[in-house]
C-alpha cells in the first residue's frame, strides 16, 4: 500500500530514451532523499542518481551526462529521463525513497532493456 511505484521501463534501441517515473504513497511524510538504483542481470543493485531535499544530485559515473533525475514534492514522484541509452544500461531499475526519520521503501522494479 505505501509500496513506491515505477512505471516507465521497457524495450528500447540504442541511443533511445526512455523517462521513469516513481511515485510515492501519499501517506510517506518528510521524505528526504529520493533516487535511483539498478541491477543488471548477475550483478549487485548500484545507485544510479539521487536527488535531496535541497535539490543537490548525484550521479554515477556511467551515466552521467546522460540520465537526469528530478522530483516533484507536491506529488511524492521522483524521475529518472534517460537518453543515450545503451546496452550496458539494461538492468532493473528500483526508486527508492528515504525519509527524514530513516525510514526508506523500495519500488517493485522496472525492467530496461536496451538492445543493439
Amino acid at each position: 500500500q505505501v509500496q513506491p511505484v515505477e512505471s516507465g521501463g521497457g524495450l528500447v534501441q540504442a541511443g533511445g530514451s526512455l523517462r521513469l517515473s516513481c511515485e510515492a504513497s501519499s501517506n510517506i511524510f518528510r521524505i528526504n532523499t529520493m533516487a535511483w538504483y539498478r541491477q543488471p542481470p548477475g550483478k549487485r543493485r548500484g545507485v544510479v542518481a539521487s536527488i535531496s531535499s535541497y535539490g543537490g544530485t548525484y550521479y554515477a559515473d556511467f551515466v552521467k551526462g546522460r540520465f537526469t533525475i528530478s522530483r516533484d514534492n507536491a506529488k511524492n514522484t521522483v524521475y529518472l529521463q534517460m537518453n543515450n541509452l545503451k546496452p550496458e544500461d539494461t538492468a532493473v531499475y528500483y526508486c527508492n525513497i528515504l525519509t527524514t526519520s530513516r525510514d526508506y521503501y523500495w519500488g517493485q522494479g522496472t525492467q530496461v532493456t536496451v538492445s543493439s
